[in-house]
């Protein structure tokens, strides 16, 4: 019982917290689909250095472990003479992560797509970037659905790294309550299970989206 209490004294508090996870696991997805997309379509050029200088990005951003990059963003910007809020800084820095992976994720699913559309479109006269915005991104979001699934709960974990720059998100606020209250089971059992619930019901629209793409709506 005393167990229970705890949990439902602390809920209020950890919802608060999983709403800022939310929030900056859910932005940092959103920026990154067009800039991934600007990616994909730089690693799949026809000029070689562009597909080179995308290749060193995403290799970059994929190569290193996130809190690192959590924390060279923190500190780059204000030495960059840009002060910004830790919360903005966690976005910018989930941001940039998710771009490189989210690039690769797409660039499966234009490499799925029949190259002959590409050329049938471009032998009537419509221009490259009308033939990638209308014709090739509807189909390619229709292939990678899932996936784009997948590095959003991957995201939504990862976000619990912003704590170390004092973003006051779910894991943050599970450790300002252990502080007070001494009972860290109780209340990282009651976190993880926010988790679970939050990327079960991101599952599930995955699968509607998933769904309703399928049928062309």
């Amino acid at each position: 019982m005393a167990m229970l209490s705890l949990i439902y004294d602390s809920l209020p508090m950890l919802l608060w917290g999983a709403g800022i996870t939310v929030l900056v696991s859910g932005v940092a997805i959103i920026l990154g689909m067009p800039l991934g997309l600007l990616l994909c379509f730089g690693l799949t050029s026809s000029r070689p250095w562009v597909r080179r200088l995308s290749l060193v990005y995403q290799s970059a951003w994929r190569g290193t472990p996130i809190l690192v990059q959590l924390l060279i963003i923190y500190y780059l910007l204000p030495f960059l003479g840009l002060n910004v809020p830790p919360i903005l800084a966690a976005i910018v820095a989930l941001t940039l992560n998710t771009v490189a992976f989210q690039a690769e994720i797409f660039r499966g699913g234009l490499l799925a797509i029949h190259r002959g559309q590409m050329e049938a479109a471009r032998m009537v006269g419509i221009r490259k970037w009308r033939v990638r915005r209308h014709i090739l991104v509807p189909q390619i979001f229709r292939l990678v659905v899932p996936s784009l699934v997948n590095e959003t709960i991957c995201i939504l974990k990862n976000s619990s790294l912003v704590s170390v720059i004092a973003v006051t998100e779910l894991m943050r606020v599970s450790q300002q309550i252990v502080a007070t209250t001494y009972r860290p089971f109780e209340i990282y059992i009651a976190a993880g299970l926010i988790y679970v619930v939050v990327n079960f019901l991101l599952s599930l629209a995955g699968r509607a989206a998933e769904q309703r793409l399928a049928h062309g709506v």
